[in-house]
C-alpha cells in the first residue's frame, strides 16, 4: 500500500493519503488544511481519492474537507459522536486566530468494528474515544491510523470539550495495545512509533507510566 504523509496547516496536523497499488485508488485521512497540496499528492502519484476520513473533528484535521470534496466527490467519513464539530470549524480555528471553512456534513458516520474500503485495501474501524468522545482509529494488520488518541511517548490532550483521560487511557490499553507490538503507529502530529514501543515506554499510559498510572 501506498503511505504518503504531509504535515499540513500552522498546527502541522498529519495528513495521510493511503493508495491501493493495484487500483490507485486512495483515501486521504485527516485533510487538516492546504487542500491544494493535498491534491497535488494525489495527483503526483496518479491517485484518485475515494475516501475523505476524518480521525476526529477538530479543525486541524478536517478544515480542507470542503475543498476537497468539491474537487474529487469523495464521500466524508467520521464518527457520528464528533460529526457535529464539522459546522463550528470557523469558529474553534478562530479561537486560535486561524481560519477554516466549515465542513459539509459527513456522507457516512462509521462505528466500532466497522471495515472501510477503497481499491484492494480494507481499514477496520476502531472507535477510540478521549481525545474526542468520536475519536476513531483505523487498522489493518500491520499499521494503524490513530489520530490525535496516541503519539511517540505521548498521548492526546483531554482538557478540551469532550476529553476525558480515562477514555483515552482505556482506548488505548483495551484497543490499541491488544493489536500487536510490531504495528506501526501513525499519529495525528509528529513522528511514527509502534504499538510494542508505546506499550513498553510510553509515559503516560506504558506498563511503567510515570505519568497518572
Amino acid at each position: 500500500m501506498i503511505i504518503k504523509t504531509l504535515a499540513v496547516g500552522r498546527i502541522q496536523a498529519n495528513c495521510y493519503i493511503l493508495g491501493c497499488e493495484e487500483t490507485l485508488e486512495a483515501a486521504v485521512i485527516d485533510p487538516g488544511d492546504e487542500p491544494d497540496r493535498i491534491l497535488n499528492a494525489l495527483a503526483e502519484s496518479s491517485l484518485t481519492a475515494k475516501l475523505i476520513i476524518n480521525t476526529h473533528g477538530h479543525f486541524d484535521h478536517v478544515s480542507a474537507n470542503k475543498r476537497l470534496k468539491e474537487v474529487t466527490g469523495a464521500p466524508i467519513f467520521i464518527h457520528s459522536l464528533d460529526a457535529p464539530m464539522l459546522d463550528q470549524l470557523s469558529s474553534s480555528a478562530a479561537a486560535w486566530g486561524l481560519a477554516a471553512d466549515n465542513s459539509p456534513k459527513p456522507d457516512r458516520e462509521p462505528n466500532d468494528g466497522d471495515e472501510v474500503t477503497f481499491g484492494n485495501v480494507i481499514l477496520k474501524v476502531i472507535h477510540t474515544p478521549g481525545h474526542t468522545p468520536g475519536g476513531i482509529s483505523l487498522y489493518n494488520a500491520d499499521y494503524v491510523f490513530v489520530g490525535d488518541t496516541l503519539f511517540a511517548g505521548s498521548i492526546g490532550r483531554t482538557d478540551f470539550p469532550g476529553g476525558s483521560f480515562e477514555a483515552l487511557k482505556e482506548s488505548i490499553r483495551k484497543k490499541l495495545f491488544v493489536i500487536g507490538d510490531h504495528v506501526k503507529v501513525y499519529a495525528g502530529h509528529g513522528p511514527a512509533t509502534t504499538i510494542g514501543e508505546e506499550r513498553r515506554s510510553n509515559p503516560f499510559v506504558g506498563e511503567n507510566a510515570s505519568y497518572f498510572g
